[in-house]
């Protein structure tokens, strides 16, 4: 399954910046918008693996994963 995200980017002098609208914290500075999006891209990645690893631990033993959408 595909997830889909929003970056919120913009140049800002010689910088290109930007953000993922829905993981607070998702955020990079880059030269180029093409260097940019790939930084939000791996960025978000390593965000969301960290939150799951979180969550893994926070649930401890016993736990039951379910799908949700909204």
């Amino acid at each position: 399954m595909r997830k889909e995200f929003t970056a919120l980017i913009k140049q800002d002098g010689e910088w290109w910046v930007g953000w993922i609208e829905e993981v607070p914290g998702v955020n990079c500075q880059e030269r180029s918008r093409d260097q940019l999006m790939e930084s939000l891209k791996a960025t978000l990645a390593e965000a969301l693996e960290l939150n799951r690893q979180e969550a893994l631990l926070a649930a401890g033993a016993n736990f039951q994963e379910e799908k949700i959408a909204i």
